[in-house]
């Protein structure tokens, strides 16, 4: 693709981050103070977010990935404990349970929103399971109301995954607001960034342990070891973790935390111009936003069916041919070598996630792009799927 002045266009990345001054002052100001790693914007940090989606209590960490962990660690998912988990995921959601040393159970998904499907979690419940983890794909909420009743009637615990979910709510329910352990992400691509990073939100209980275990045990950090009035002293009363975020990662969050609003409103407004742009194209479904849920619209995933002039690993190649970065969101866990042999996974078992696989790619989506990038998004899109005839080329198979 070129320009008006027939120069090759500029390449459109798939998810940049929005970092300006203010961002930018915030962390200098920290590496002019007396504190880098964890200290007090890091539990400012916390504070803020927590009041921000209303919960009880929230630990800043390193990643989302470590909130999972520590979510499964706190709440005593173990050996010989099973947790039911969607296939569409990242692998992270099913490693932790790993780490646990627990077995991940797999489920097949929604076909209209890739999340956990209640039918499928309620038929793998076995004698041994203990948890369900609820994924909210591309931050749409899940059927919390479906799972939780489930969970409820079987008496298991529920950890959310809202790697993708903030800001977002079902039924009025802020996603993070109640006592469940929640962990969310603040990786270089979502709504909100630290460049890596996360937050683990709950109970505060549970909080409480899971700061214990997020530095290697100790029963007092360096925050409360090396600040005013505090002592050399601790103890270590369990084998934890290093997971801790540092002062120069929240003054990122901080920042972002309190534009959260003006970035998901300029999320929104790139979201509606791809419905305008992509709608009524044949072989081309648009993600769907349910009425009980306010999305917060991480990834614009859309899905060509049988009836796209060509498949989904030609559509991404193309798009990056003309100047477009996409992407796939997700290879299902029970295609990963790992997990495949360890529990002799099928495809058929999972028949929803295998087709979506077949056909989803994700669009450019972030604040940082201009209207004028997502109109050649769109462009490019229309070239190669609206084409009478198929003329973007033979279709064949992913």
């Amino acid at each position: 693709m070129t320009d008006a002045d027939g120069s090759p266009a500029e390449f459109i990345p798939f998810s940049p981050p929005l970092i300006e001054q203010d961002e930018i002052d915030e962390v200098i100001d920290t590496l002019k103070s007396d504190w880098i790693t964890t200290g007090p914007k890091t539990r400012r940090f916390e504070a803020e977010f927590a009041e921000r989606v209303g919960a009880p209590a929230a630990l800043a960490l390193n990643s989302c990935t470590a909130g999972l962990h520590l979510a499964l660690a706190v709440s005593g998912i173990g050996p010989g404990d099973e947790v039911i988990v969607p296939t569409m995921t990242f692998c992270a959601t099913a490693n932790v349970i790993e780490h646990v040393g627990a077995t991940p159970v797999f489920v097949d998904v929604d076909d209209t929103t890739l999340n956990l499907d209640p039918d499928a979690v309620e038929a793998a419940i076995s004698p041994r399971t203990r948890a369900i983890s609820v994924v909210h794909y591309a931050g749409h909420p899940a059927a919390m109301r479906r799972i939780l009743e489930i969970a409820s009637r079987h008496s298991l615990q529920v950890v959310e995954d809202a790697a993708h979910a903030l800001p977002a709510s079902w039924d009025g329910n802020v996603v993070g607001s109640s006592d469940r352990l929640t962990a969310f992400s603040f990786y270089a691509t979502k709504n909100l960034t630290t460049a890596e990073g996360g937050m683990l939100t709950g109970d505060r209980a549970s909080i409480d342990r899971a700061r214990t275990l997020s530095l290697h045990g100790m029963d007092r950090n360096a925050w409360n070891r090396y600040g005013k009035g505090g002592t050399w002293f601790y103890e270590v009363v369990a084998p934890g973790f290093k997971y801790n975020l540092t002062d120069l990662q929240s003054s990122l969050g901080l920042v972002q935390l309190r534009k959260l609003s003006r970035l998901q409103s300029l999320r929104e407004e790139r979201w509606s111009r791809y419905d305008e742009g992509l709608s009524n194209i044949p072989g081309l479904r648009l993600p769907t936003i349910l009425e009980n849920v306010e999305s917060a619209r991480h990834l614009y995933v859309v899905r060509l069916n049988e009836e796209a002039p060509l498949a989904r690993d030609q559509f991404v190649e193309r798009m990056q041919q003309a100047g477009v970065g996409c992407s796939v969101h997700f290879i299902p866990v029970h295609r990963h070598p790992y997990y495949r042999d360890k529990y002799r996974l099928k495809a058929e078992q999972f028949p929803v996630a295998e087709r979506a696989f077949r056909e989803i790619a994700s669009l450019p989506l972030a604040p940082a792009h201009t209207l004028a990038q997502i109109d050649r998004v769109v462009d490019a899109v229309r070239s190669l799927v609206a084409v009478p005839g198929g003329a973007a080329g033979s279709r064949t198979a992913a």
